[in-house]
């Protein structure tokens, strides 16, 4: 996860999962819709990154 991320990445995804812990704490119904909300959008990423390594042929 190193090579794909970098030091900034892995910095990320930790301040993200602070985030979303704090907010849980607080309020467990919120906290678990963010957590949704942050898997969502992990898959769009996760399918634009996919679709454009396609349209480059790379994969």
């Amino acid at each position: 996860m190193r090579d794909t991320l970098g030091p900034e990445g892995i910095a990320g995804v930790v301040v993200v999962f602070l985030a979303v812990t704090v907010v849980t704490l607080r309020d467990p119904v919120i906290g678990g819709g963010l957590m949704l909300l942050v898997a969502g959008l992990a898959l769009i990423a996760k399918g634009v990154a996919a679709s454009t390594m396609r349209a480059f042929g790379l994969k």
